[in-house]
């Protein structure tokens, strides 16, 4: 898994360069690659964030079933894996703002 990961993000990093632009011709018409950026981070925050949030929930719904007082705390993990999922959104949204 680790392997095919790194061979992704390698292929995304080295196609950086294929849309390399002068200043000039950046300011005034590269709308179109902060958007595939805004994806890219909205896209990679939810999918940590789902994986946490699975693996959260599993440990704490096991925990909570051999005892009930766990549930206090074990449930604001899994609202603190969710933020990923926000953050992700936010940083989205600035890229395209920006």
């Amino acid at each position: 898994m680790k392997k095919r990961l790194m061979s992704i993000a390698a292929v995304l990093f080295s196609a950086a360069g294929l849309f390399a632009q002068s200043a000039e011709t950046a300011a005034t018409g590269s709308s179109g690659i902060k958007y595939i950026a805004a994806a890219l981070a909205v896209g990679i925050a939810c999918i940590g964030g789902g994986m946490a949030v699975g693996k959260i929930g599993a440990a704490a719904m096991g925990a909570m079933s051999e005892n009930a007082e766990l549930s206090g705390k074990a449930l604001p993990f899994v609202g603190l894996a969710e933020g990923i999922c926000l953050w992700g959104f936010l940083v989205g949204l600035l890229i395209i703002i920006l």
